[in-house]
């Protein structure tokens, strides 16, 4: 390749990089409208007129834009959200699902719809204006976009957006916990107590209890996390401070929980931890969060990557390399430990004390 060659090939890729939010942004949109759940509800392909039909019956809007949706449509077939295809017959284009766009359906274990409106919110957005400074000056993106010290004093005082990080956070834990109970099965055998620390509404833990009823679930979080908890079976709701206090238990279990922390508070977490599980012969604890492998080419290598800056800016947490983790672990008590491969973004770390 030339120089001429080179030079107008590293223009185009800025102006990708440049305008990558718009592919989140007309991803947004897509779950907004309900368009996957549109074109499954007709179990086959459709037209933007048919998708046009159903927006006129489910939303207050008598006359929904066909030009727009459209131009939308394809940019996100451009991006396999979906498939389109011309139909000679009909002389129309007939959109379908894709392997990608059937993750944002309304599947109550296989859906991370709510994971996208939460990062896209104007709120979660809003802290990204601050990361040049953070780096110039160091400091907290999240803080300094908002005033207040996390984004759970945000949720905290805004209930509507405290509801959307719990849904986003329990569409996560379903699709986590569905593929833990595939790959760590044996895992779970021989606990008589699990504590989910930082659970959120409780679902991951119910769905562990519900496929292995010799459990006893405790959901441990902040009350006002808890305040708009379901009732699981099984499941007892605990409020407290991990930063304090975990109840005393067989295992303990932490789903993205401590990529939200600093080294020095992930110690207090770990301690608190091995505290918890001191008691009992073969305690350990379950930590299902990213091992970062930054030289990788893995489906979820460049994920990492993009969630280890989310953290930074986010909640001044980070995600870790396995020699992070050993750090953390064995200064915890934590002597050994196993890493093992879900088919998802995070992997299981199991840790043992000495």
């Amino acid at each position: 390749m030339d120089m001429a060659e080179e030079r107008l090939k590293g223009q185009a890729e800025i102006w990708e990089h440049m305008f990558a939010f718009v592919d989140s942004m007309a991803l947004k949109c897509a779950v907004e409208l309900g368009i996957p759940d549109i074109i499954n509800s007709h179990g086959r392909p459709i037209t933007v007129s048919e998708v046009i039909d159903t927006l006129k019956l489910t939303t207050s809007s008598p006359t929904p834009n066909v030009d727009y949706l459209t131009r939308l449509m394809r940019l996100l077939v451009h991006n396999d959200v979906f498939t389109s295809v011309f139909h000679q017959q009909s002389n129309q284009v007939l959109y379908d699902l894709t392997p990608t766009s059937k993750w944002l359906l309304r599947d109550p274990k296989f859906n991370i719809s709510p994971m996208i409106l939460l990062q896209l919110h104007p709120e979660f957005l809003k802290p990204w204006q601050y990361l040049g400074n953070c780096v110039k000056e160091s400091g907290f993106a999240f803080q300094k976009a908002h005033g207040c010290d996390s984004i759970w004093d945000l949720a905290l005082a805004n209930p509507q957006l405290n509801r959307l990080f719990n849904d986003g956070m329990e569409c996560t834990a379903r699709t986590v916990v569905n593929l833990m109970l595939v790959k760590y099965k044996e895992g779970f055998d021989g606990i008589r107590s699990l504590v989910d620390v930082g659970g959120g509404t409780g679902a991951m833990i119910a769905e562990i209890v519900e496929a292995n009823p010799h459990i006893r679930g405790i959901n441990f979080d902040l009350p006002h996390v808890l305040a708009t908890a379901p009732e699981h079976p099984g499941v007892t709701h605990v409020g407290g401070d991990m930063f304090v206090d975990i109840p005393e238990t067989d295992a303990v279990i932490l789903k993205w929980i401590l990529h939200d922390w600093s080294d020095e508070n992930c110690l207090k977490i770990l301690r608190n931890c091995y505290k918890a599980i001191s008691k009992t012969k073969n305690g350990k604890v379950i930590i299902v969060d990213c091992v970062l492998q930054p030289d990788g080419d893995d489906l979820f290598d460049k994920t990492g990557l993009a969630f280890d800056l989310l953290m930074m800016v986010d909640t001044g947490g980070k995600e870790r390399t396995e020699v992070e983790w050993k750090m953390l672990l064995n200064s915890t008590g934590f002597t050994r430990y196993n890493i093992i491969q879900i088919c998802t973004f995070p992997s299981i770390i199991e840790a043992f004390p000495e």
